[in-house]
């Protein structure tokens, strides 16, 4: 997805600074706002930048910081270890996650070995950010991260009140 002036003012009013080295947008909202961007994986100062996907909607990343305090991650963890299915899933998301970011690098022209492997959110083995899981969910798409799709599963609309800003 494209970005214009537009969606730059509402990212940085949603961040409350400016974006720095956007791609795209990943995601946009109901709404029509993004929610998510698409960040270059090496910044434009030549820091090795492994959240490709970063979500930017306040609400959102605050109701999934409210999860995070409930103890999900650690629950999420737990699940990873026990069950075969899930982490094969989660493997194949943390795959995803890397050939989008390799993806995007090959096209520009650069390579970013200092991160080469290293996806974000803890992938693949635990959970750390369920803001990164969330932001690959809504970007790449339901039935990608099965953890992600759960978080979004887990916050209901939050769009609903209408425009974040």
């Amino acid at each position: 997805m494209s970005i214009d002036d537009g969606d730059l003012q509402a990212i940085a009013a949603q961040l409350g600074r400016l974006p720095r080295s956007i791609h795209e947008v990943g995601h946009r909202c109901p709404c029509g706002n993004p929610d998510v961007v698409t960040t270059e994986p090496r910044l434009d100062d030549g820091t090795p930048f492994p959240t490709t996907y970063y979500l930017t909607c306040p609400r959102a990343s605050s109701l999934i910081g409210t999860l995070e305090a409930s103890g999900l991650m650690k629950e999420m963890s737990a699940r990873l270890a026990d069950d075969a299915e899930l982490a094969a899933s989660y493997r194949t998301a943390h795959e995803a996650y890397l050939a989008a970011r390799t993806s995007i690098a090959d096209a520009r022209g650069y390579s970013v070995d200092e991160i080469d492997g290293i996806s974000a959110g803890g992938m693949p083995d635990r959970v750390k950010c369920l803001h990164v899981l969330a932001g690959q969910s809504l970007a790449q798409g339901p039935g990608v991260n099965p953890l992600g799709d759960e978080v979004l599963d887990a916050l209901g609309d939050w769009w609903a009140p209408g425009p974040c800003v």
